[in-house]
């Protein structure tokens, strides 16, 4: 997998010309938290949106990630998780770089131990319902910006950027 060193902070600093969208922490004090073993991750965004079925997601990180980040809408539900160790282990062993989840996750002890950047709102215990619903390659609109499949995301324990184009090297 990729493995690119970068801050946030300094390349939104060294690229003040380029359209650099940043994802805002809501009035609502939902905060995406870091809970992969990489801590900062980029990569060129696949998107999907779903609400309690994590079908999409596990679908999606069966496939080869390289070069990659899946950006989950989850619609923000605390009511479930959209990945657990298991698919966080399939995203590991297909090199995606990462997944940026606006929803929970859970077995984060596990996913903890995994080279993988992964980003969330919170971690609750509770499974999702695998029904076969979700749409992939969506815009999506959270945290004050609109993420679509082919732009760029950074993220690190700064927070996560969003942009049209490479910032640095993948």
């Amino acid at each position: 997998m990729s493995k690119v060193a970068f801050v946030t902070c300094d390349l939104l600093d060294d690229n003040p010309d380029k359209e650099i969208q940043v994802v805002t922490p809501s009035m609502d004090g939902k905060f995406f938290k870091s809970y992969g073993a990489r801590k900062s991750f980029a990569g060129q965004v696949v998107t999907v949106k779903c609400f309690e079925d994590n079908s999409r997601v596990k679908e999606l990180l069966a496939t080869d990630g390289t070069g990659k980040v899946l950006v989950v809408d989850g619609g923000a539900s605390m009511r479930c998780a959209l990945m657990g160790d298991m698919i966080a282990e399939s995203a590991v062993k297909n090199h995606w770089n990462g997944v940026v989840i606006y929803g929970c996750v859970r077995d984060v002890d596990a996913i903890a131990e995994l080279d993988l950047g992964v980003h969330a709102l919170a971690a609750i215990p509770q499974k999702s319902n695998r029904k076969g619903i979700g749409e992939v390659d969506l815009t999506l609109y959270f945290g004050g910006v609109s993420i679509s499949s082919g732009d760029y995301l950074y993220a690190d324990n700064n927070g996560i950027l969003i942009a049209q184009e490479e910032l640095v090297d993948l």
